[in-house]
């Protein structure tokens, strides 16, 4: 007997999951599938936390369901790259993706659901990598105006400190220990402050 998890969204309080709930029980009589398990939302479909997703994924990723079963791809996943990582999470668990009013069915490795679903994940990648290219791109420009990229340095609230302790003609392991740094960071700022006088 197949687990059957069934994912109802609507976008607001005025709106009912009473069609679609009634569109995909009718399909699941058809096929057989008398019980349906119901994950239902009802959020916007942009919205990134969905309690009822989330518990469907979390069956799914314990192996506790094998076919998910929506009305449409945009009752389940917000984005083109959202759908990508739900399908790619299906495969990985042996969970087939059923949408009957467009005709996706993977449970029977129908070949035009499947083309359907590879095309939508070829178009996610490549909007994945445009996003990459642009970040780097980005990267790239402001390191050319001489932003300092990477997690700002700690180093700066001891400079007179270490500057101080020089004077004194302590080596960086004294320094280091007198004020709780790593040697590494004491021998580096010893390093810079004798280059720069």
């Amino acid at each position: 007997m197949r687990r059957i998890a069934a994912y109802l969204r609507v976008s607001s309080d005025q709106q009912t999951h009473d069609s679609q709930r009634a569109e995909l029980q009718e399909y699941g009589k058809r096929r057989g599938w008398t019980s349906l398990r119901w994950f239902i939302d009802t959020a916007s479909g942009a919205k990134q936390d969905r309690a009822g997703l989330e518990q469907l994924m979390q069956e799914v990723r314990r192996g506790k369901v094998d076919v998910v079963l929506a009305f449409k791809l945009d009752r389940l996943a917000r984005s083109l790259p959202h759908l990508a990582q739900l399908v790619a999470e299906f495969q990985a668990h042996s969970v087939a993706l059923v949408c009957p009013s467009q005709g996706i069915d993977t449970s029977n490795a129908n070949p035009a659901a499947m083309l359907q679903l590879n095309v939508l994940g070829a178009v996610a990648q490549f909007e994945r990598e445009i996003i990459i290219e642009r970040v780097n791109a980005g990267i790239a420009a402001a390191k050319q105006r001489g932003v300092r990229l990477g997690r700002p340095t700690t180093t700066h609230g001891h400079t007179g400190a270490v500057c101080a302790m020089m004077n004194e003609g302590l080596s960086a392991a004294e320094i280091s220990r007198r004020l709780g740094i790593p040697y590494s960071t004491a021998a580096e700022m010893v390093r810079e402050l004798r280059a720069a006088s």
